[in-house]
């Protein structure tokens, strides 16, 4: 499977297994989970066939580890702007976290903290350069860092994705380090 076949897949799962299921007719339970037989005949009822092995090749070989497939059933790992509970467990998070963005966004974000957004949680990274990497998807990445420890120590709750991302309710901008 080439590249670009890949990256449609993937896109194509991350709309209707994170923000519009209902779009193609799915239900995703409680936790998020839809059937892989369920998902591939939507698909391919609105016109967007894929394999099997297609499917098992873009969620092996996806580089976020977006999706994750559990028997006969498959899940975003995070991101989601519908309704679910991935029933991820309290965790303790490293000293530093950090965020990635572009400039546009760093006024409100001094101003406000790091909020959801149209997502359940904010989604924090475990290094700088996954953050710069996520921050260029929409420009010249600003990282900002986060003083999880503290926030942590303060009564905020940090769970972890299987893929590593981390997810927090909301950033106060008082535990935000600004580059510069």
């Amino acid at each position: 499977m080439d590249n670009q076949r890949s990256v449609r897949i993937s896109k194509y799962l991350a709309k209707h297994l994170r923000h519009e299921p209902e779009r193609i007719g799915l239900t995703l339970d409680a936790r998020g989970w839809v059937s892989v037989d369920e998902l591939m005949a939507a698909a391919a009822r609105h016109g967007f066939r894929f394999s099997r092995a297609e499917l098992d090749a873009v969620v092996a070989g996806n580089d976020k580890q977006r999706y994750a497939i559990e028997g006969d059933r498959i899940r975003a790992q995070q991101g989601h702007s519908v309704r679910v509970d991935l029933d991820l467990p309290p965790a303790v998070p490293p000293a530093h976290l950090f965020h990635g963005t572009v400039a546009r966004s760093v006024a409100a974000i001094r101003e406000e903290g790091l909020r959801p957004m149209a997502r359940h949680a904010v989604h924090l990274s475990p290094d700088r350069e996954t953050a710069t990497r996520v921050g260029a998807r929409r420009g010249k990445p600003v990282v900002l860092t986060v003083d999880a420890g503290a926030m942590h120590r303060a009564g905020h709750v940090f769970r972890v994705s299987g893929n590593g991302v981390w997810l927090t309710s909301r950033v106060p901008a008082r535990f935000l380090r600004f580059p510069g």
